[in-house]
C-alpha cells in the first residue's frame, strides 16, 4: 500500500503505545512520519525500524520552551496531518511552567504546538488535526481555572486527567470554528482504554483493575488512523469519535461554546499567544 506517499504526519508521543502503532502503519502506507518525542534514545528503535520514512524531533509537552523549540525546528516544513497523541495520566505535580501536570501536558502543550504549526498546516491544503482525547471527559463536571495553576490535588489524579481530556474535546471544537472556511479539519477521539505507558503512575491497585479491561495498542490506534486518513471524514470537522471510529455525541460540557471560547482565551494567555 502506498496511498499516503508524499504525505507528512507529525505524531507526538510516537515511541510507544498507540503513537508507535499509528506511526508504523502510516509509514507502511507510504507516509513520512515525524516522531515528536522527549528522548532520541528511546525513539531510536523506531527510527531503525522505519528507516528513511521517519525522523525525530525533540518535544517535551510539559515544557513550553521545548514546544517552541520543536516548532522552530520544523520551520519551513510541510505538515499534512498533526496527531496530538502524547499524554499522561495518574501523575501528580506541576509542569515546568507551573501548570497542573496533566492539563499542562495533555492540553496546554498540544495547544501551543498546534497554534505554532497552524500556518504550515494551512499551507498544506486539506490538512487534519487529530486530538487523542478520552471518554474520561464525560466525568469532568467543571473546569476549576485556579486549580489548573496548582499541583494535582486528588490521590489518583484521574479527576485532573478527565479535565485535561475535556479540554482536548473543547479545543477541537473551538479550533474547528476558528478554521471555518479553510481546508483544515479537526477531530477528537476516544481510543479505548488502552494498555500503554500513559497509566504508569496510576496507583498500583487501581492500575491493576483498569488493565483487566484494557485494549491493546493495536486496537487503540484504529480510531486515530481513521480520523487521520479516512477519505469519508475529509469534510467533517470538530466532531468526536468513539473507539470504534464512529461519531459520538460528547458530554454536555464539551459542547459548551462559551466554555470552549474561555479555554481558548486562557490557553492563549498562558502560552503567550494572542487569542
Amino acid at each position: 500500500m502506498n496511498d499516503l506517499a508524499g504525505k507528512t504526519y507529525l505524531i507526538t508521543g510516537a515511541n510507544s503505545g498507540i503513537g508507535r502503532v499509528a506511526a508504523t502503519e502510516l509509514a507502511k502506507r507510504g507516509a513520512h512520519v515525524i516522531l515528536a518525542n522527549r528522548s532520541r534514545q528511546k525513539t531510536q528503535p523506531m527510527l531503525d525500524e522505519l528507516g528513511d520514512k521517519a525522523e525525530f524531533v525533540e518535544l517535551d509537552l510539559g515544557d513550553l520552551a521545548s514546544v517552541r523549540r520543536c516548532a522552530e525546528a520544523l520551520k519551513g516544513r510541510s505538515i499534512d496531518v498533526l496527531i496530538n497523541n502524547a499524554g499522561l495520566a495518574g501523575q501528580r505535580g506541576t509542569t515546568k511552567d507551573g501548570f497542573e501536570i496533566q492539563f499542562g501536558t495533555n492540553h496546554l502543550g498540544h495547544y501551543l504546538l498546534t497554534r505554532l504549526l497552524l500556518e504550515r498546516l494551512r499551507a498544506s491544503g486539506a490538512a487534519r488535526i487529530v486530538n487523542v482525547a478520552s471518554q474520561s471527559h464525560y466525568s469532568a463536571k467543571a473546569i476549576d481555572w485556579a486549580a489548573l495553576r496548582q499541583k494535582t490535588k486528588t490521590t489518583t489524579a484521574l479527576d485532573e486527567y478527565a479535565v485535561s481530556k475535556l479540554a482536548n474535546v473543547l479545543f477541537t471544537k473551538e479550533l474547528a470554528r476558528k478554521l471555518e472556511g479553510s481546508d483544515v479539519t479537526t477531530y477528537a477521539l476516544h481510543p479505548g482504554v488502552v494498555a500503554t505507558d500513559v497509566w504508569r503512575r496510576v496507583p498500583g491497585p487501581v492500575r491493576w483493575i483498569m488493565r483487566k479491561f484494557m485494549w491493546t495498542p493495536e486496537q487503540g490506534a484504529q480510531s486515530s488512523l481513521r480520523c487521520a486518513t479516512a477519505p469519508e471524514l475529509a469534510h467533517e470537522t470538530g466532531r468526536y469519535y468513539d473507539k470504534d471510529g464512529k461519531e459520538k455525541r460528547p458530554s454536555r460540557l464539551a459542547q459548551d461554546e462559551a466554555l470552549a471560547h474561555e479555554l481558548w482565551a486562557k490557553s492563549a494567555e498562558w502560552t503567550g499567544l494572542q487569542a
